[in-house]
């Protein structure tokens, strides 16, 4: 396998945490003779306050050119004075459109090891495994005219679906969940209000009659974030259009612990992006204290999604389960009132789940 990656590693604690996924890459390249390529860019704060603009068109080739790109995260406070066009984040929404992947994966899933570090009782998040597909091109993130009148001081923005961009994502989501246990596709959307919720519903709807396998049900946005929280285990797949998916797929942070255990994956255009779902954070940038693990499980999405290494994409996956065994955590899950756990920096618990992975693969080869 020859694969050619993009680094954007970004702002704040991307490069710390794109580090340690890379660590891991390569490792599993070296065991299994494959060839990872490296081509690091710039975006976003980096990109302005070395070109003048959050997405450098030499950014853009070299990620086209590529056949994945890995982020690590957008976004610094000191640019906030700029025009929204100008801010790191526009760097990301404008090569999230280029690059044309319509299609989020967003795994959220339950860790026993870190049942204490959520608000929500043990009994409720015990065995939770749910995968948003977010629509990640459409909706009032991408939806034309839009604008701030500040002489009039009034603002607006437009939610814009077509038949065919609901169509594509949720034939992704339904795909997916005929090859999981609960063959199951939660559809979110706001139907009682939303004209675009009622020809999402529609859609979603024709395309559930060629998966009979699967069964579909519907949720209106506001009850799915309630129900989120208080029977998380009753879902599988949940397919929500931009806004909706963006609000609970970070709200399933609750369940894992940590928005820094999250990461995803953009499919279905020229090349696929991956990225774990927290932010910058700024705040803890060069201080040791990011957690690397949503960038670690996004690397086994690079494996599995875009070199068809699925077998070593479980063995990061099942590193990172024993390394929480074991009590290891970096600060955002660290519990100080639990005998046992021991507060790593980011680059030793990247080096713990890489010894890990090490390990795995030579058993796998022996």
């Amino acid at each position: 396998m020859n694969l050619k990656i993009a680094l954007l590693a970004g702002d704040g604690i991307g490069p710390e945490v794109t580090n340690e996924a890379v660590n891991v890459l390569n490792t599993v390249a070296a065991a299994g003779g494959h060839t990872f390529t490296y081509t690091s860019l710039l975006i976003g704060g980096a990109a302005i306050d070395a070109h003048g603009t959050p997405l450098p068109e030499e950014t853009l080739k070299e990620t086209l050119a590529s056949d994945a790109a890995f982020l690590g995260a957008v976004g610094d406070n000191k640019f906030n004075s700029l025009p929204p066009s100008e801010r790191p984040e526009a760097g990301l929404l404008k090569i999230r459109a280029e690059l044309g992947g319509f299609a989020n994966l967003r795994p959220a899933t339950a860790y026993k090891a870190l049942a204490d570090n959520s608000p929500l009782r043990p009994e409720i998040t015990e065995g939770v495994d749910i995968l948003f597909v977010r629509e990640l091109l459409g909706g009032l993130y991408f939806g034309q005219p839009r604008a701030w009148d500040k002489t009039t001081d009034r603002a607006h923005n437009t939610m814009v679906y077509t038949r065919h961009e609901v169509e594509r994502v949720a034939k992704i989501a339904f795909d997916i969940a005929a090859k999981r246990d609960k063959k199951k596709v939660t559809s979110v959307d706001k139907a009682n209000v939303l004209e675009c919720s009622q020809l999402w519903r529609a859609v979603v709807t024709e395309v559930a009659k060629d998966y009979p396998t699967v069964t579909l049900e519907h949720q209106l946005v506001d009850s799915m974030a309630i129900h989120l929280m208080n029977r998380p285990r009753d879902f599988d797949v949940v397919l929500t259009e931009n806004l909706f998916g963006d609000i609970l797929s970070d709200e399933s942070g609750v369940i894992t612990g940590s928005l820094g255990m999250l990461p995803s994956a953009t499919l279905g255009g020229k090349v696929n992006l991956y990225e774990p779902v927290h932010g910058s954070a700024p705040d803890i940038a060069g201080q040791g204290k990011a957690n690397p693990i949503g960038a670690i499980l996004t690397a086994a999405l690079v494996l599995r999604h875009s070199a068809g290494l699925n077998a070593e994409a479980k063995i990061i996956e099942d590193a990172v389960v024993k390394v929480l065994e074991a009590g290891y955590r970096t600060t955002d899950i660290a519990r100080g009132d639990i005998a046992g756990q021991q507060t790593v920096s980011t680059s030793k618990m990247g080096q713990l789940v890489l010894d890990q992975v090490t390990a795995e693969l030579g058993a796998a080869a022996s």
